[in-house]
């Protein structure tokens, strides 16, 4: 099969570059690999199309460390043998069709139409039988294990499927996965901000792959997203998805650290009172967090008495650096949040299914072309999510209910790029 791979042997052609210049296109392949596999609780799926995640980005560049280090962890474990390769098949979602299944797997069968959620676990342990984030061998596909779904066939969990929904292209259901499930913890779920009607939340990047979904999410549950955005073309499309309170910080000239060792609580407080001048008065009940070292001062300062900052991830750097005085002395909380868990996945794919929530599929490469799509996000010049097509030939094949498909039309095509912009 062929299948998106980096490769050991690469580990250290970035050696001296800063991040921003490292050139995913340099260390993606399209190699011919052997089908993995399959063992107990597994099952191989012929993956029709995936997309690109910033976990993706990370494999790509060999950051914080090369993920090969991963594979050997997991490849000494009774699970994990076959994972220790000197090649990584990367990606952490896909929709496609059940081609196998290994010894007690039940639910699913062969030509089943799925998507994946990216939780690797067993549950062997203890501590994730009330939350399967908690378990300590709890692992995201693709990342921190082989055979993600950037390839023509794919190996997982049974545990990591759901039904994909039928008014979707196999592109747009290889889109939400990883940040639907994501944002959905975040902001919803017991184990995140546990957002509430009315709630004022910030989101950063809110026309990106976790903010799309993010704004939609504080939409569908009766909040008032704030979204920041850093062009007039992303604050369209957050108006598109019926935000009409929209940050472009570059326009309006943030730049929250003075030098590479000094925040800027002044431009902290112009956010804050930017922030106020929208919501008529009111603090961010909830900041949704994921871009780190840029933005975590400013958020901790913006969020409300009682606030809570829920973070999931750290694109700018993971040394973060707030005033402490704000959060003690105004009783906020910082929440960190990881993924999600199966039941968390599910309820958050049963959005996408009902309509309530939609993909923001922007633009579909094909396989060959990986290493270009992995770029755009890397250089965030995309729009919510990039896909990439597998085994499907073309985009817009895999919709069965053409019925609901047409309902939904509008909001399925408001990613859409082409040559001119945003369809």
């Amino acid at each position: 099969m062929r299948a998106v791979t980096v490769r050991e042997s690469d580990i250290g052609i970035f050696d001296g570059l800063h991040t921003w210049e490292k050139d995913p296109r340099r260390s993606i392949h399209i190699d011919e690999v052997p089908i993995p596999a399959i063992g107990p609780g597994e099952v191989l799926v012929a993956v029709m199309a995936s997309s690109i995640n910033y976990n993706t980005v990370w494999s790509s560049i060999f950051e914080p460390i090369p993920t090969f280090k991963f594979l050997s962890k997991y490849g000494r474990t009774a699970a994990g043998r076959g994972h220790d390769l000197p090649y990584h098949i990367l990606g952490s979602d896909l929709s496609g069709v059940v081609l196998r299944t290994g010894p007690g797997v039940n639910k699913w069968k062969p030509g089943d139409e799925v998507v994946a959620h990216c939780l690797s676990v067993d549950l062997e342990g203890p501590d994730g039988h009330n939350d399967s984030m908690l378990d300590h061998e709890q692992r995201i596909w693709g990342y921190e294990t082989n055979f993600g779904g950037l390839a023509e066939i794919s190996l997982l969990k049974a545990n990591q499927l759901m039904p994909k929904a039928t008014h979707l292209t196999w592109e747009e259901a290889a889109a939400p996965g990883l940040v639907n499930s994501t944002a959905y913890r975040q902001l919803v779920s017991r184990n995140g901000a546990q957002m509430k009607q009315g709630d004022v939340v910030l989101i950063w990047g809110a026309s990106g792959g976790l903010g799309s979904y993010a704004t939609q999410l504080v939409r569908n549950g009766g909040g008032i997203p704030v979204c920041v955005v850093s062009s007039p073309q992303k604050a369209e499309i957050c108006r598109a998805m019926g935000a009409d309170l929209v940050i472009d910080r570059e326009a309006e000239g943030y730049r929250f650290w003075r030098n590479a060792t000094e925040p800027d609580p002044k431009e902290w407080r112009r956010f804050g009172a930017q922030i106020r001048e929208l919501t008529g008065g009111a603090d961010p009940d909830i900041v949704l967090e994921h871009p780190g070292r840029e933005t975590f001062g400013a958020s901790v300062y913006v969020a409300r008495r009682g606030g809570t900052v829920v973070t999931c991830a750290s694109t700018s750097g993971y040394d973060h650096h707030f005033d402490n005085r704000y959060l003690w002395m105004n009783l906020k909380r910082i929440v960190g949040s990881h993924f999600a868990n199966y039941r968390e996945s599910w309820e958050a794919n049963r959005l996408i299914m009902s309509g309530a929530i939609h993909p923001t599929l922007s633009k579909a490469y094909a396989l060959e072309a990986a290493g270009q799509a992995i770029a755009d996000v890397h250089g965030n010049v995309h729009h919510g999510k990039v896909g990439v097509l597998c085994l499907s030939p073309e985009e817009g094949l895999g919709i069965s209910d053409t019925e609901r498909r047409a309902k939904y039309s509008a909001e399925l095509s408001r990613f859409r790029v082409s040559e001119t912009g945003i369809r």
